[in-house]
């Protein structure tokens, strides 16, 4: 049995904090405090938040780990078939939320559902840009029904935007930065992270 972290960070040269979160489980929110406990005491220069590859999980996840980064609502809207609207508002007491630690999101298109809802959150009030690949597109929610012959019926009810009102179903998420995946063990989009950081100082 092989068991991969939800959540594993380090800090790069000494200079930029970088985290990769790699799913939207229950402990997501909470490995996330406990690594921006230890990295920010460090003075980075700034964040990388790695959303490479995350399919997504638990929107309530999604929801307490964009307020880490940013203190402004909504974090996002949702609409139903009906008309109805429900914003969902920032947890207060976020972590890294200081717009002078300047913040790079990394997507690609795997990332998706609760990533692209913390990607959209992050871009819309401003508190950090996307690097790399369109997102995969995944924003709906959808109620199941078991039928009697054991199959599943899934039944959309409602969709996800982003703050600024931007749908995330069916479209994703255009980086401010587009960059492709590189080849072999090179990766060009981390590289590419670390530099605009950088650059920021100069």
């Amino acid at each position: 049995r092989i068991e991969i972290p939800t959540l594993s960070y380090k800090m790069l040269d000494g200079k930029i904090a970088y985290i990769k979160l790699r799913e939207f489980n229950e402990i997501a929110p909470k490995k996330l405090r406990e690594a921006l406990k230890e990295l920010i005491p460090q003075k980075p220069v700034g964040i990388i938040l790695d959303l490479r590859g995350n399919p997504g999980g638990l929107l309530s996840a999604a929801v307490e780990v964009a307020s880490q980064f940013v203190d402004k609502s909504p974090i996002l809207i949702e609409k139903t078939k009906g008309g109805e609207t429900k914003l969902f508002k920032a947890v207060p007491g976020g972590l890294a939320t200081d717009p002078t630690i300047p913040l790079v999101v990394l997507v690609n298109g795997a990332s998706a559902s609760a990533s692209e809802i913390v990607a959209g959150a992050i871009r819309d009030h401003g508190r950090g840009i996307l690097l790399g690949e369109k997102t995969l597109g995944k924003g709906s929610v959808q109620q199941p029904f078991t039928l009697k012959d054991g199959s599943e019926l899934r039944v959309t009810t409602a969709r996800w935007f982003t703050p600024s009102g931007e749908a995330i179903h069916g479209t994703g998420l255009t980086p401010d930065i587009e960059v492709k995946a590189g080849e072999g063990d090179k990766d060009v989009q981390l590289e590419k992270a670390v530099e605009y950081l950088l650059g920021l100082r100069k």
